[in-house]
């Protein structure tokens, strides 16, 4: 296949190494690494016709040798249904965590990726008002106001999101239609404010999204108990 090319002997090798640990008799098939320009710290693996095709983020392209054990070791067992090794697995989480690694994969996510924006004015409800609005009431008008936009599509799973990479909260299309009451759109954006508020800690392979702190905030919304039924009628 054009564009795959084999990167040095040594990764090669440490595939190979975690290849006969989980399949110590099956013959040694031929691997095609390659590192590529992912917007995130994204891998794949594929087999086609005995070869593995191996791709990597670049930015997993200076991680220690012990990493790409790891990252080996995962994928393959994930392409052969074999059991994952925990401290391999607690490895490549704790690499991916850090703060240096989440650092920089949030810095490529916004050299790399797009964000699709609608913008804040819907139909029925101006994102902008109701943020203005949350923000003199709950957080002294204190919190900088980010990208805010309706989704493209009516999702109903994801309801809302904030992205701290492009610096965006989203809220579903589905809510932005006159029978919502504003309660409704005022919850989920005040959910979204508190990320700003309440950004993730990292502790090892640990991420609090939703902190203790995060929680008592979201609790004192004065519609949480209505806004959460009517989540849930959805």
């Amino acid at each position: 296949m054009l564009g795959w090319l084999l990167v040095n002997s040594t990764l090669i090798a440490v595939f190979e190494q975690e290849y006969r640990a989980l399949r110590p008799r099956a013959p040694m098939p031929e691997f095609a690494i390659r590192f590529r320009k992912f917007v995130s710290i994204n891998t794949s693996i594929r087999l086609r016709e005995g070869k593995l095709y191996v791709s990597l983020s670049d930015l997993l392209e200076g991680a220690p040798e012990g990493i790409h054990h790891a990252i080996a070791h995962i994928l393959l067992a994930k392409l052969y249904r074999k059991p994952q090794d925990k401290s391999l697995v607690q490895r490549y989480k704790c690499f991916t965590n850090s703060e240096a690694v989440v650092r920089q994969s949030e810095l490529v996510r916004q050299a790399r990726g797009r964000k699709k924006i609608s913008g804040p004015e819907g139909h029925t409800f101006d994102l902008n008002q109701v943020f203005d609005s949350l923000n003199r009431r709950f957080f002294y008008g204190l919190l900088g106001r980010p990208q805010l936009t309706w989704s493209e599509s009516v999702a109903r799973r994801a309801l809302g999101h904030f992205d701290p990479a492009h610096n965006t909260i989203v809220i579903s299309r589905v809510f932005d239609r006159p029978g919502t009451p504003l309660y409704a759109v005022e919850y989920l954006l005040y959910h979204e404010m508190l990320h700003l508020k309440h950004p993730v800690k990292r502790n090892g392979t640990r991420r609090s999204v939703h902190s203790r702190e995060f929680q008592d905030d979201e609790r004192r919304f004065p519609y949480w108990t209505e806004a959460m039924a009517y989540l849930k009628r959805l």
